[in-house]
């Protein structure tokens, strides 16, 4: 999706350059975000009525509304207090920072929506299976090392293969 779909004529300059300076940031660069944080990063949505936005303001339209709460979501991009957001499903849109959570969640990604992702009791494919989890799940990320994450979430609680997982980077560590 373009940047200009979600930005309104007066602010795509605006968000051109909060988009082009954050892209090309490093963890190490992160002190010259809005946030002194780094983008891209992971966080979930804090409330189960959340607007997206067009444009980083809120003269911009509401795209669409999400309604679940702890759903994973990526920052792209941050201008002053806003933040262009991408979902599992690859959407993308502004939301106001005060609606997003630095709790880690992550949904469960399969090649086919009917398959089912193996929950082990331990992070090792010959322990037994604790449940398994249909694409689309969201879970609580707990720790994630070597390749495995240990998430927790109604009526489950394992480790599974961290590939599996949309809403941590691959190798990522999760304390």
């Amino acid at each position: 999706m373009g940047l200009g779909r979600f930005c309104s004529v007066a602010v795509l300059a605006g968000c051109l350059l909060g988009a082009s300076a954050s892209t090309a940031l490093s963890a190490k660069d992160s002190a010259l975000t809005t946030s002194g944080l780094p983008v891209p990063r992971y966080v979930s949505l804090k409330s189960d009525h959340v607007n997206v936005r067009a444009g980083p303001t809120k003269d911009n339209d509401v795209a669409w509304v999400y309604t679940r709460s702890g759903l994973p979501v990526e920052i792209t991009a941050e201008f002053e207090n806003w933040r262009r957001v991408r979902d599992s499903e690859g959407a993308e849109g502004w939301v106001y920072h005060s609606l997003l959570s630095g709790r880690r969640t992550a949904v469960i990604s399969m090649k086919s929506k009917d398959d089912f992702a193996p929950l082990y009791d331990r992070a090792d494919p010959a322990s037994a299976v604790a449940a398994r989890l249909q694409a689309g799940v969201v879970a609580q990320v707990k720790h994630c090392s070597a390749g495995w994450c240990r998430v927790s979430g109604n009526g489950f609680d394992g480790w599974i293969e961290q590939q599996r997982l949309w809403g941590v980077y691959a190798d990522e560590k999760v304390d």
